[in-house]
């Protein structure tokens, strides 16, 4: 029963910001792509801009 609980509410998930800079970042093909990628997160890539 709490099985089916949790799979609706994973199902409703709004990922934060380190979700997705996790999953952006697990994108990257190389090394050179995934310094990249952390350099642009660290400019604020995924920062809130309307605060």
């Amino acid at each position: 029963m709490f099985e089916n609980v949790k799979k609706f509410i994973r199902a409703f998930h709004i990922p934060n910001r380190a979700d997705l800079e996790r999953a952006y970042l697990d994108s990257a093909v190389d090394r050179i792509d995934l310094e990249n990628r952390q350099r642009q997160i660290e400019r604020g890539l995924f920062r809130e801009r309307y605060i």
